[in-house]
């Protein structure tokens, strides 16, 4: 019988496994990033003082320190937000917005909604309702 030449397979060199396959980030775990894109005009930045437009920048920056999961546990009226019923609007929600997306409120400059939803870890701001006149807020 032949003699197989060449190195003996004990002391060859291992294979390095394949790098792991990129896996789903987990958006929870990732802190808002603020998109003005849609924000619409007649309740918009226009329609803020300069005192509300400061107080949403510094609202931008205190929940950009925190993870989208921490914001959900957070009290609504603090740094958290809430879900808001799509009956509850006066405004037209924008076509580009599906029935199956959440429409959320983050509050700044006091108790003023700020409104939009959720993309990824994108919050996409459609309205800035300064004037409580986007949606009931009930009594």
């Amino acid at each position: 019988m032949a003699k197989m030449k060449g190195k003996d397979p004990k002391k060859g060199k291992r294979i390095a496994p394949p790098p792991p396959l990129p896996s789903t980030p987990n958006y929870d775990l990732e802190p808002p990033v603020f998109c003005l894109r849609y924000l619409d005009k007649t309740h918009g930045l226009d329609s803020c003082d300069q005192d509300e437009k400061a107080a949403l920048v510094s609202t931008f920056y205190k929940l950009s320190q925190l993870s989208w999961r921490e914001l959900r546990r957070a009290p609504r009226h603090g740094l958290g937000y809430e879900i808001i019923d799509r009956k509850s609007f006066r405004v037209t929600i924008p076509k580009h917005i599906t029935e199956d997306v959440n429409l959320i409120a983050f509050r700044f400059s006091g108790l003023k909604p700020m409104v939009g939803y959720r993309d990824e870890a994108i919050f996409r701001i459609i309205w800035l309702d300064k004037s409580f006149k986007v949606y009931d807020h009930g009594s």
